[in-house]
């Protein structure tokens, strides 16, 4: 039996991952005792390095921090992989079609488009966006979020379109179906599922590369840990970037387990779903 991407391990791949694994932990909880060791000999893990997050100075409140991070920084942080992640899905399925054409001068349109901006800088076309159009920081945000994951998703949907079997759309055809409505209805829907852990994972990415934002003026979850922390002092550095460290991780591995339930559902409806009946008397 075979997986998707790698052949089953056996007994005694298994027995290597486990001793990988073992070692693996060990010397993991090594590096965080090392870690923590050395933060409290340079005084970090005292109360007075941790205070602005529940009883701040400056007649500041706890709820000003923990709003200014949490309401203000993230509520910007998901507004902009809320607006670029609709279009950067839209769009790069639209050049993964575009780029199926069988005719190669109205191919190579979209394959300049993927392979430009999949090649430049997210942060590029966010200075574009801001200094090239005079959008503003939101804008520009989203427009170089869009175009440069539009090109990655592109590429992701055209490797699923790639790997299926040719049969499949031979057989559309057979049966009389368009090439626009075998895309449609035969192979893009069969792409989408195959690849759909991999898409989820570019929208992670996605999410992530939000945090450049802060470059261009936008006031999305870093900059406000940023903001906080030069207005309150060096010496909560610490404490504050901790807490952005932990808000991205409760994000990110949401949206992960959120990728492996969609990808189990939508293999227990495949394997559940009855044949499709062949006509008789053909």
């Amino acid at each position: 039996m075979s997986s998707v991407l790698y052949d089953a391990p056996g007994p005694l791949a298994r027995k290597r991952e486990k001793v990988g694994s073992v070692l693996g932990s060990v010397l993991l909880v090594a590096v965080a005792g090392a870690a923590l060791w050395y933060a409290n000999g340079q005084g970090l893990l005292t109360s007075d390095r941790w205070d602005v997050l529940y009883d701040p100075p400056k007649n500041q409140t706890a709820g000003d921090v923990w709003w200014s991070m949490v309401g203000i920084g993230l509520g910007a942080t998901l507004r902009a992989a809320l607006v670029a992640a609709p279009l950067a899905l839209v769009l790069g399925l639209g050049l993964a079609i575009w780029r199926t054409n069988r005719r190669p001068w109205l191919r190579a349109p979209a394959v300049v488009v993927i392979e430009l901006f999949r090649g430049l800088p997210v942060l590029l076309m966010m200075f574009f966006g801001l200094l090239g159009f005079g959008w503003s920081a939101f804008a520009a945000v989203a427009f170089g979020l869009t175009v440069y994951n539009m090109a990655i998703i592109a590429e992701i949907l055209r490797a699923g379109l790639a790997a299926l079997p040719r049969g499949q759309a031979e057989a559309a055809y057979a049966v009389g179906l368009s090439r626009p409505q075998t895309l449609v209805k035969v192979l893009l829907p069969q792409a989408i599922r195959t690849m759909l852990p991999s898409l989820i994972a570019q929208l992670i990415v996605l999410l992530k590369d939000s945090s450049l934002g802060f470059i261009v003026g936008y006031p999305e979850l870093l900059k406000a840990i940023q903001n906080n922390a030069q207005y309150f002092g060096t010496d909560y550095f610490v404490a504050l970037f901790t807490v952005g460290l932990a808000i991205y991780l409760t994000v990110n591995l949401s949206l992960s387990k959120l990728a492996r339930w969609i990808e189990g559902r939508t293999r227990k409806s495949t394997s559940a779903a009855p044949p499709t009946p062949v006509p008789t008397g053909v």
